[in-house]
């Protein structure tokens, strides 16, 4: 089953916590072993795993980003004008995919899922399918 779950983004650059969400539907679905895929259908969206402990990791992955790529810059043609969103999207890929083991996400101590917003805010999506082993 593809679950697809739904998100409000508040800003046009942020990095938001999923793990809970996800870790609620494994327990839904009395997932044991095997594979939890995240999707985001997005061009200008994006999936990562990062630290979870520390906000600051977040404003500085968002700032660094930015820094690498500007939303305004004198060569990008995308008519849409949000050529840097693409990048970002580019960058930090649109799934993640995460072992399952007992029940539990096999993420690091300091680990969390995010769904990374590089052109909000908007409406969004996101999916998540469980392959058991």
């Amino acid at each position: 089953m593809i679950h697809t779950l739904h998100l409000r983004t508040q800003h046009r650059d942020e990095m938001i916590d999923i793990t809970d969400r996800v870790i609620g539907l494994l327990k839904q679905d009395a997932i044991q072993d095997g594979l939890a895929v995240i999707y985001s259908p997005h061009t200008t969206a994006g999936i990562t795993i990062n630290e979870n402990a520390d906000p600051d990791v977040k404003r500085d992955v968002l700032m660094r980003l930015d820094e690498v790529y500007p939303w305004k810059h004198p060569q990008y043609r995308h008519a849409e004008g949000n050529t840097a969103a693409h990048l970002k999207a580019i960058t930090t890929g649109s799934s993640h995919t995460v072992l399952v083991a007992g029940g539990k996400l096999m993420l690091g101590r300091w680990q969390g899922i995010y769904f990374c917003e590089f052109d909000g805010p908007r409406e969004r999506t996101f999916r998540v399918q469980f392959i058991r082993s």
